[in-house]
Formats: C-alpha cells, sequence, structure tokens
C-alpha cells in the first residue's frame, strides 16, 4: 500500500479493513473515492462554513453532506462552492450556499487532490478549478484532502500528467513559452487545454489552461512557484503547496489518515 510513501509524513493512522471473504471483492476506482469521501464528512460538523471541492471525488462528499442534512444529523452548515459545477450540485441538494465576501474565514473545506507528494503537497487543477479551490482553501482552517492510493506521488508531476497553470487568454503563447522556459530544466512541455470541441477550454472565471509536463522534479516548490507567479500573464498555479492539514487515502487495504 502506501506504508513507504508515507515515512515523511508528521503523523499517520491506519484504517484496516476487515480481512475480506473468498472470492476478494475487488473496489474500483469510484468506490475507493467514495470511502474516503465519506470518511472526510466525520469531520463535519453542525453550524460550520464549508469549503466544497470539485471533482469526482469531491462530489461524493457534497452528495454525503447534503444526505446528512436532509436526514438531519447536520444543520446550519454554509456551504462555499469552489466551481460553477458544485454550486449547482449543492443546490440540487438543499445546501445553503455563500461565498468568501460573506465569510471570509472558513471552518472546514473537503476536497481532493490530482497528487499527493509525501509532505502533502498537492497538484490540483485538472478539473479546471483550480483558482476558486485555492482561494476557497486558503480560507480555511482545515483542509482535508481525499485521494485514492493512484494519486499518491515521489514529488510533484510524478505521474507524468499535466500541472495545471491558469492563464489569462491575451496572448496566451507568449505566457505558455514563458512557462516553458522557467521550467527547462524539467523537460517541460506546455499545452494549452482544449475542451471536448476541441476548443480552448475556458475556465469559470474566463480564462485559459495551459498544462504543464515535466519529465524531472521541479526541485525546490516554493522557487518553481514564485518564478510561474511572476510570468505577466499567468493567474494561478495548481501546486498547493502546506497546505492540506489532513489527507485521507482509500486504498484496497483501507483507509490511512495522514496529518
Amino acid at each position: 500500500m502506501a506504508i513507504a510513501w508515507s515515512e515523511k509524513a508528521s503523523s499517520m493512522e491506519v484504517l484496516a479493513m476487515p480481512p475480506p471473504l473468498s472470492p476478494p471483492v475487488i473496489l474500483t476506482q469510484d468506490e475507493l473515492k467514495k470511502i474516503a469521501a465519506y470518511k472526510a464528512v466525520e469531520y463535519v460538523e453542525s453550524g460550520m462554513i464549508l469549503g466544497l471541492g470539485t471533482g469526482s471525488t469531491a462530489k461524493h462528499a457534497v452528495d454525503r453532506i447534503g444526505e446528512l442534512l436532509r436526514q438531519g444529523k447536520l444543520k446550519n452548515i454554509v456551504g462555499i462552492p469552489t466551481s460553477k459545477q458544485t454550486q449547482e450540485q449543492a443546490l440540487s441538494l438543499g445546501i445553503p450556499l455563500s461565498d468568501l465576501d460573506n465569510h471570509p474565514t472558513v471552518d472546514l473545506a473537503i476536497d481532493g487532490a490530482d497528487e499527493v507528494d509525501p509532505h502533502l503537497n498537492l497538484i490540483k487543477g485538472r478539473g479546471g478549478s483550480l483558482l476558486r479551490e485555492k482561494m476557497v482553501e486558503g480560507a480555511c482552517k482545515k483542509f482535508v484532502c481525499i485521494v485514492d492510493e493512484s494519486k499518491l506521488v515521489k514529488h510533484l508531476g510524478g505521474s507524468g500528467l499535466a500541472m495545471p497553470v491558469e492563464v489569462v487568454p491575451f496572448c496566451w503563447k507568449f505566457t505558455a513559452n514563458k512557462l516553458r522556459d522557467v521550467l527547462e530544466d524539467s523537460g517541460c512541455v506546455a499545452r494549452l487545454r482544449k475542451d471536448c470541441k476541441g476548443e480552448a477550454f475556458v475556465s469559470d472565471n474566463g480564462n485559459y489552461i495551459v498544462d504543464l509536463y515535466l519529465e524531472k522534479e521541479m526541485g525546490d516548490l516554493r522557487v518553481a512557484s514564485d518564478a510561474i507567479l511572476r510570468i505577466a500573464g499567468v493567474v494561478e498555479h495548481g501546486m498547493f503547496l502546506d497546505m492540506a492539514t489532513t489527507v485521507i487515502v482509500a486504498g484496497e487495504l483501507g483507509i490511512t489518515i495522514k496529518t
């Protein structure tokens, strides 16, 4: 499982599942996501201001919060969604919503991640909501990240998949070239994200997303973060450094909680 990966984490709790009966049940990735999401919702208490994440894993958490509200097990919850998609989902479930203007301090945020490194740094934003996610999760007292074990990496970018950067549409090629140059030592390839119609993907904020693919580690992540954010045209990047207070990992052998 993920024990070796997590040796550097400051705290770890493994909640083992009972030994399976024969034949063993093989859980799907979505089932693992649901297990992690339901565990995260155990941190939710009545009266909380909640950051509601975006994506396939966070969707399960939002569904569960809505279910507990209907059952009367949670009361006086106010959700702050991190995307239009999550806003629509929450409204359909009867979850009261607000925003950071009215609630600048968030008690708890629950969201997924695309990658988690041994220091609990994250890559997020492959769903396109990284800016709003970072705003909400940066304002919260506690950020619980929920993933299945496939999201664990030795270093950010280690999956070989995209590290998203939100950029303004104006001269996006210029910005993409600057991003590639900044991470040249990491073997960076920069590509504009496209939608299902082959057009430029447009975020909820009206921006484009340039996906960075890295062959090597970025080195000092804070140095890389600062260099990216100094590029004119960059709005935000998908590295969430030192933000997750708890990471819940669902695997075939059970739930691992890292803080």
